[in-house]
């Protein structure tokens, strides 16, 4: 067992965590705090796959804007915390035995083809950010452009529909 073993482990504990707790937590605050600790670990992973950009983007945009965005959204609507404990008699134990069954799968599924993978590595840390800038910005410019045009119509709906619910 090396340190990467170990951090991987750690930062795969942080991802899968944050998302089991973000689908059995009951207050919405809790939820985005626990999927933003997921949000953490995929970063963690990231930097782990030596990919320092994405690392970054993942933290910057998804673990620090849209984990603030979510707790604004909850801030500025009104929910209503009716107490109402919801009855789960078999949920937890068949939750549990399910997710020891993926992951059986999963860990099967790479044991086994662990032998038809490549053992020798690659340079990726050389240019990959000027990589990646290129192939954006030339390859895919139509979609990115429409990603950006689709999150603007998403900003106006939020205002227009908050803006609805403060008039009323």
């Amino acid at each position: 067992m090396t340190g990467q073993y170990i951090a991987f482990f750690l930062f795969a504990l942080m991802a899968i965590s944050g998302g089991v707790f973000m689908l059995n937590l009951n207050k919405v605050v809790h939820m985005v705090l626990s999927i933003g600790l997921s949000f953490m670990g995929v970063a963690g992973l990231f930097i782990l796959l030596k990919a320092e950009y994405l690392a970054f983007v993942q933290v910057l945009i998804y673990a620090g804007a849209i984990t603030i965005m979510m707790v604004m959204g909850t801030m500025m609507t009104q929910h209503k915390d009716e107490g109402v404990k919801i009855k789960r008699k078999w949920h937890t134990a068949l939750s549990i035995l399910s997710t020891i069954m993926v992951g059986g799968f999963f860990l099967y599924g790479i044991f086994i083809t662990n032998k038809y993978w490549p053992t020798e590595t690659s340079d990726l840390g050389a240019n990959n950010v000027m990589a990646i800038g290129e192939t954006v910005f030339t390859k895919y410019v139509i979609p990115f452009e429409l990603a950006s045009v689709l999150l603007l119509v998403a900003l106006v709906g939020a205002i227009v529909l908050a803006k609805k619910e403060s008039e009323e």
